[in-house]
């Protein structure tokens, strides 16, 4: 009788485990179809970080950040604010000369410079707005690149580079290639960063904020996804060569479901010969699919 009993369990164990596998090889499989229509590379990861449960597609492969970047950067900076180091109310003078011809909305507000800014203000400036003048100045407060580099690799995220400043990476279309990452890899930072002992209370908080505050890229993650949905997340996009190739359409971040756990994601559309609204429709179909697939469960 117990032994009969005991083959019943494994039998509707192995039944479920099948079936389970036999979902996510089916999400997988749209997930490959919605990403044939980048006409490029697409890298993607996700997590959902309460019950580790994962899925990638390409997901090691070394990917151009571009502005998305600016999450470990502010990671680092707010660890540099929680060693004391740096304070968030603390003033940057700002120069002309530190505001470049670029994306940057902060060089709108002041372009003649010779203003004073704080870091909390920067880090929204950088993460929110994707201001490329507020990173690197942040980045030159920091001490550069590799001191993001050094922290990245201190925690165990080894699978990244910060090489380039945003100027730099606007001198010339291979620099931007120097600052990679890979899905699976961006997916571990964001389950990390999101530890709430990691950084500081107030830290953390204020992380989080910028990045639900995130106003680019309202096409991408949080394009197709149901109105109100929680959405932190971080862009990045590169310019279109003169082939038409844009060598990153990206998106990462962590989507709250409707039963209150988290979803950690990450696309990158590299070297795409598709149109912007195309690549940020891949991005769109993708986070919808493993959406809906996480909330039905």
């Amino acid at each position: 009788m117990y032994k009969s009993f005991l083959l019943f369990v494994i039998s509707i164990s192995i039944a479920l485990s099948v079936r389970a596998q036999s979902k996510s090889d089916s999400l997988r499989l749209r997930v490959q179809d919605i990403a044939k229509q980048a006409n490029g590379t697409v890298g993607f990861a996700m997590m959902v970080l309460e019950g580790q449960d994962t899925l990638s597609y390409n997901g090691n492969l070394h990917l151009p950040m571009q502005s998305v970047m600016k999450f470990p950067i502010a990671i680092t900076v707010l660890n540099a604010v929680d060693d004391g180091r740096l304070k968030l109310d603390s003033l940057i003078h700002i120069s002309k000369s530190d505001l470049p011809e670029t994306y940057s909305p902060l060089r709108d507000k002041f372009p003649e410079g010779n203003v004073d800014v704080s870091v909390k203000e920067l880090l929204s400036y950088m993460v929110s707005l994707s201001d490329n003048d507020a990173c690197d100045i942040l980045l030159k407060v920091l001490g550069g690149t590799d001191v993001v580099d050094d922290y990245m690799h201190s925690f165990g995220i080894s699978k990244i580079a910060v090489k380039a400043t945003e100027y730099q990476m606007a001198q010339a279309w291979d620099v931007q290639f120097t600052n990679w990452t890979t899905a699976k890899e961006m997916i571990r930072l964001l389950d990390i960063a999101m530890k709430p002992n990691f950084l500081s209370k107030t830290s953390h908080a204020y992380l989080w904020q910028i990045m639900q505050a995130t106003s680019t890229g309202p096409n991408q993650i949080k394009g197709l996804l149901p109105a109100g949905t929680m959405v932190a997340h971080k862009t990045g996009r590169s310019s279109t060569n003169d082939k038409g190739i844009a060598a990153a359409t990206n998106d990462v971040g962590v989507i709250t479901l409707p039963n209150g756990k988290h979803l950690a994601i990450a696309i990158f559309v590299n070297n795409s010969s598709a149109d912007l609204v195309t690549r940020e429709s891949v991005i769109a179909w993708i986070s919808k699919e493993v959406y809906d697939y996480e909330a039905a469960k």
